[in-house]
């Protein structure tokens, strides 16, 4: 008998919560959901609630709910949600020095229990959040992922499908860039049923979009209130652990590790990249036209002054 895949999904909250449904739907494997929460409990009871819907859906997952990190050991892919969420009126750059702390701590013990682990970086403010991870876990950068790309790439794919009144299944497009306010959106990769996105929407309507785009997560929160996005980013997160636990070779938009690629220097940004058992196998090269490349150098920018904060708070310094 084949050994299903062990994934972990540190924080119980509402994004760690609906990727474990997703997960366990798709019968990805076997799912840890560990927190430390104010009821100690509660990873128990979503986990045990989560199981009951299983004869009724038909799926088969085992699924425990845990504060121990011993029960997390030797996962094949760690997911990490852990951290407080964006309120109203709060950035994501508010979020920075709670958050270093919060996926320091996770990963330190990722680092111990999982040392062979994928792992896959959900907290915000990512792309500092993903390079926290790789700082302090020390693991190879391959198998240090951020979703962002997805997620974002898939809000642009549902304004588009609205604009134009045709299924989402339809569209295919391509972001790169930090997540949020400097995402870069790529025209020349966007489309709809093989048409250019550019034969269908003018100008100055598709840089409308772009802008919702950007400002997806935001607008979640102001008609929320009392929360953030849950169902899209788990959704996002729940793709990228199918392409690692069955080697599936997705090309996907992640935040993933760029050196000399994009001539980005030691960062962590969203770029196309072929997601499998080892995490990111290859990074994709794209030949950018002089505006997406400007915009995409303008949200390099952006990334490494939100890293360099963070590095300044936790006290880190490169090695």
């Amino acid at each position: 008998m084949m050994r299903r895949a062990k994934i972990s999904i540190i924080g119980a909250g509402n994004v760690g919560a609906t990727t474990a449904h997703w997960c366990a739907a798709a019968e990805l494997g076997d799912i840890v959901l560990l927190d430390i929460p104010a009821t100690e409990n509660m990873p128990a009871g979503k986990a045990l609630d989560l199981f009951e819907a299983s004869p009724i859906m038909g799926f088969d997952s085992r699924l425990k709910g845990t504060t121990d990190w011993a029960d997390t050991a030797l996962s094949d892919v760690v997911v990490v949600t852990a951290g407080i969420a964006r309120k109203p009126g709060m950035s994501r750059d508010d979020l920075l020095a709670t958050n270093a702390t919060i996926v320091g701590n996770v990963a330190e013990q990722i680092r111990s229990t999982s040392p062979s682990a994928v792992v896959i970086v959900v907290s915000n403010p990512l792309d500092a959040m993903v390079q926290r991870t790789l700082q302090v876990t020390g693991f190879p950068s391959a198998r240090v992922i951020g979703q962002a790309g997805i997620l974002d790439t898939a809000r642009y794919r549902s304004f588009l499908a609205m604009e134009l009144n045709v299924s989402v299944e339809d569209v295919s497009a391509m972001l790169l860039g930090g997540h949020g306010d400097t995402m870069v959106p790529i025209p020349s990769c966007t489309g709809v049923g093989g048409i250019p996105v550019t034969q269908l929407i003018k100008p100055e309507r598709l840089e409308e979009i772009v802008t919702r785009t950007r400002n997806g997560g935001a607008e979640i929160v102001g008609l929320l209130k009392t929360g953030s996005a849950y169902y899209a980013p788990a959704a996002a997160t729940t793709q990228m652990v199918e392409a690692v636990v069955r080697d599936k070779k997705r090309l996907v938009p992640c935040a993933a590790y760029c050196d000399r690629e994009y001539g980005v220097g030691g960062f962590f940004v969203g770029v196309p990249v072929v997601l499998g058992a080892g995490g990111v196998e290859r990074i994709i090269e794209l030949s950018l036209l002089p505006a997406e490349r400007a915009a995409f150098d303008k949200s390099v920018i952006a990334v490494k002054e939100l890293v360099s904060a963070m590095n300044a708070l936790t006290g880190w310094k490169s090695q």
